[in-house]
Parts: C-alpha cells; sequence; structure tokens
C-alpha cells in the first residue's frame, strides 16, 4: 500500500472522513459530471464513469445527486464547465506531487495549490518535472481478513499485475483496463475489495520522517481539502507507527 493510501486508511479508521462527507460529494458530483461529459451516460460502456459511480455508492452517495450530475455531463441538465488540470511539484524531503484537478478557474486554482505547497515547504514546479516517476495503474484494497493464498489465485488469474501486503491491508494491482475484470473475479470468489480506483503508481518511494513528515501529511491535507482538488498522489513512505501519532 501507497504512503498516501496507508494515510488515507488510517484516518478513515480514526473517523476523520465522516466530518467531511459534503466535500467528498461535492468531488464525487463534479468528477461523475466529467467523465459523463467525455464518455456519455451510460456506465456500461464508460469505465470512467463506472469507476467513479462505485465510488460514489461506497461514500453513500444519494441516487437523485449522482443522476442530476450525469445529466449535467451530458447536457440534459445545464451545469459548470470544468477544466482538468494536473499539477506536479516537490513536497517536503524531496518527495514528488501529483494533484489532480477539476476547475473553472485555472489561474484562480493554480495560484491557491501554490501557496498550499509554499506553506509546507514545498513547490510547485514544471510539467513533467515529477510525472515520469508516476505510471497508471488499477489498484484495489482488500482487508487482511480475505486470506493472501486465495486472493493470490484469484488476483493473479484474473490478470492482476502485483499483490503487496502491509500492516492494514492487501493492495492488488492491474493495468487501467483490466481494474474491473481482475475485481468482479475476485468479488465472484467472495473476495470483496474495500476500495477500487484508478491511481497513479509511483516508481520509487522516498523515506521521510520527523519534520518532515509532519510538513508532508499537513500538505497531503491542505491540497485534499481545496474543493478543486480530486486527487492528490505522492511518493513519500512515512512509518505507520508515525502516521497513527499525527492522526490522532
Amino acid at each position: 500500500m501507497s504512503g498516501h493510501s496507508k494515510w488515507a486508511s488510517i484516518k478513515h479508521k480514526k473517523g476523520a472522513a465522516d466530518a467531511k462527507r459534503g466535500k467528498v460529494f461535492s468531488k464525487l458530483i463534479r468528477e461523475i459530471t466529467v467523465a459523463a461529459r467525455s464518455g456519455g451516460g451510460d456506465p456500461g460502456g464508460n469505465p470512467r464513469l463506472r469507476t467513479v459511480l462505485d465510488k460514489a455508492r461506497a461514500a453513500n452517495m444519494p441516487h437523485d445527486n449522482v443522476t442530476r450530475a450525469i445529466k449535467r455531463g451530458t447536457g440534459e441538465l445545464e451545469g459548470v464547465a470544468y477544466e482538468e488540470v494536473m499539477l506536479e511539484g516537490y513536497g517536503p524531503g524531496g518527495t514528488a506531487v501529483l494533484v489532480e484537478l477539476l476547475t473553472d478557474n485555472r489561474n484562480r486554482t493554480v495560484s491557491e495549490i501554490r501557496h498550499i505547497f509554499t506553506r509546507q515547504s514545498g513547490n510547485l514546479g514544471e510539467v513533467g518535472c515529477v510525472g515520469w516517476m508516476f505510471t497508471k495503474r488499477g489498484v484495489l484494497t482488500f482487508p487482511l481478513s480475505v486470506g493472501e493464498d486465495a486472493l493470490m489465485e484469484c488476483a493473479l488469474d484474473a490478470g492482476a499485475l502485483d499483490i503487496q501486503q502491509d500492516d492494514l491491508a492487501f493492495t492488488v494491482t492491474t493495468a487501467p483496463e483490466t481494474l474491473e475484470q481482475v475485481k468482479q473475479a475476485c468479488i465472484a470468489k467472495k473476495l470483496v475489495p474495500t476500495e477500487a480506483s484508478i491511481t497513479m503508481f509511483p516508481s520509487s518511494t522516498v523515506k521521510i520522517e520527523g519534520s518532515d513528515a509532519e510538513r508532508m501529511l499537513k500538505l497531503l491535507e491542505g491540497l485534499e481539502d481545496h474543493d478543486d482538488v480530486q486527487n492528490v498522489y505522492a511518493n513519500f513512505d512515512i512509518d505507520t507507527k508515525t502516521m497513527e501519532k499525527l492522526a490522532s
């Protein structure tokens, strides 16, 4: 599990995610709208929309909200036109950071994101400065209770690329186009993932600790709290005990 995913899991266990449910819904609505605009409103023929609808169901988003977001994307309802932007930069300790945005005002948002980086001893970079360190992958997260042998047999037979285990969960990585295939094969064997998403996977990680670790997690929280930020990817590695302490 990546450092970022581990941090998300720790926050979820501590209930921090529930306090931001309204913000989660707002981000999902934007993502659904853009997915429907780019690939149509039928999830059967739009993998991107299907993936975000799974996230919406996991977040218990009301069905009416989902329907309206799809209709805004397909043009059946009026809505804001969002631009997709990927920013690249450096966090504390020389970590690489990618930030996915959906914004209706690029200049304003980039300025605000730059300020968030600067406050935590980071900085935005030029396009391509760290993007080469990341590869798009499908990621499935499973609780340790599913059992390693059963998961390995099922996931690898279905086309998964790799399976890793840490003290929190199993992480199965796939090619983006086979994420749904592997997910459904596992569900058919009653191995249900806690999360499924398309993510940017770092080719290497940077271990940080002390003040750098604290600033890195504050940078993540600041970015994720911004309304226009959809996803943040980073290649940091922070000890789980340190994360647990900083989350309390």
